[in-house]
């Protein structure tokens, strides 16, 4: 019995997930989701109370997956730029999930999305109070811009592939610009100031 629960939790988040990456929190549909999932609506309203608490839940699961997969490297910002690169783009249904969770923000920004976020702009400060990166940019303004750079070709992004449709032929070429740049971003400021 215990089984089938697990197994409909997991079809229904299944579900849920493409309804919510495809319409977002306001457009999607409990009855579309129970449809997809094989149950009936009200299991959904069992398991998740309403629509709001189920995205919630779809959006923390998966940022833990991304916290766990991708280690945060401040002695290896370019490497881990290109992690970056390769896990958003090999995973559009996040990427749009969370382009609809910043447009709608009807839901509270997970805790521990904040404090992993906050934890990163530690490590870049020791990093750069070690010496480790430069100190050209504020910890805070280096990992949004490692984090935009990183992000700019998924299929959410305004100015990626819909300007350069080219953009997904290229992505070791784009990969490999991205860890370039961040690595130029991280040089002393001595290197910096002289161009080098």
């Amino acid at each position: 019995m215990m089984r089938n629960a697990d197994a409909t939790r997991e079809r229904i988040l299944e579900a849920a997930m493409a309804e919510f990456s495809a319409c977002g929190i306001a457009g999607a549909r409990v009855d579309r989701i129970a449809k997809a999932a094989g149950c009936n609506k009200n299991m959904i309203y069992i398991y998740y109370e309403n629509k709001e608490t189920l995205f919630t839940t779809i959006l923390q699961m998966h940022l833990t997956r991304v916290y766990d997969e991708l280690v945060f490297t401040p002695e290896d910002l370019p490497g881990y730029a290109a992690r970056v690169f390769d896990f958003t783009m090999a995973n559009p249904d996040l990427m749009r999930l969370m382009t609809w969770f910043s447009l709608e923000q009807k839901t509270d920004n997970p805790a521990e999305r904040t404090a992993a976020h906050n934890a990163k702009v530690v490590e870049l400060t020791q990093a750069q109070s070690a010496g480790q990166i430069g100190t050209a940019f504020p910890p805070n303004f280096l990992l949004t811009a490692i984090m935009a750079l990183s992000t700019a070709w998924t299929a959410t992004n305004p100015f990626g592939p819909s300007i350069d449709s080219s953009a997904i032929d290229k992505s070791d070429e784009l990969r490999d610009a991205v860890s370039r740049v961040v690595e130029l971003m991280i040089r002393d400021d001595k290197n910096s100031a002289a161009g080098n």
